[in-house]
This record gives structure tokens, sequence and C-alpha cells, in this order.
């Protein structure tokens, strides 16, 4: 089926469906806010040592505890650009109904910050700051 590109509002409509969003930003973003119901699988970690984004060695392993292969799953990062890597990831590792989620959380904005590609935020979709609990990738990664 390969890797659907779509809108914010296209993901949410997709969620009413049964559809999971995983959302491969840092464990720092996503606590700062995030769509409802998603659930956090970081694609990379900031290396404390260099600041450089590192690859999050469990990530296929951690989605793989928890949605068998035919799951219907949303990706969604800031911007969209490290969830099509992970949606890509999980596609080689047989997963293949995925969407990647154009614009991300936080929309894409160009260099004087106008929004060319809306976020979930931008778009007024409905947020969860803290949703409860299984939802944060430290339960994830200690269920798998």
């Amino acid at each position: 089926m390969g890797i659907r590109q779509i809108t914010p509002s296209e993901a949410q409509e997709l969620m009413g469906q049964g559809c999971r969003y995983v959302d491969v930003r840092t464990e720092t973003e996503f606590a700062a806010g995030h769509p409802a119901e998603a659930i956090n699988i970081p694609v990379v970690f900031p290396d404390p040592a260099s600041g450089q984004m590192q690859a999050n060695a469990d990530f296929v392993a951690v989605v793989a505890a928890h949605f068998p292969r035919d799951a219907k799953l949303v990706i969604g990062c800031l911007s969209g650009r490290r969830s099509q890597m992970a949606a890509e990831m999980l596609a080689a590792a047989g997963y293949g109904d995925l969407h990647n989620m154009q614009g991300g959380f936080g929309g894409v904005r160009d260099q004087a910050g106008r929004v060319v590609t809306p976020g979930w935020q931008d778009s007024g979709l409905p947020l969860c700051p803290g949703c409860g609990p299984g939802s944060t990738y430290g339960e994830l990664r200690g269920s798998k």
C-alpha cells in the first residue's frame, strides 16, 4: 500500500476511523503538547554530549510491541520530515497501512515565519498536553 501523504485534517478523520497516531518527536516535544490520543515513540533522541540527533535503535521494536503489522498508523512529528523517515523504517519492517502527516504538529514555516504547510496545532485540531496513561515513550518502552 505504501506511505500515503495526508493533511492534519485527514489524519484526524482517519483517527476517528480507528487509525492510531504515532508521534515520533522527542519526549520533550511530546510533553509540551500533542494531538489528542497520540502515543509517543521517538525515532531519534538528542545526544546530550553533542546535541546532535541520534537514531532510536528500539524504534521499530517498540512500535511492533504495540501494533501488529496490519495496523493503520498515522505517523507525525514536528513538520513531517522525521515522520517520513519513521514511516519508511516501518514500511521496511513490513507495515503496510502508513500515513505520513504533512506539516506535522507545528507546521512548516518559511524564513519569515509564515505558515507554508499547516500542522496539527495550526489547524485548530484537538490537543492534549498530557493525555492519560500509556501514551508516553517511557511507559510504552517499559511494556514492550
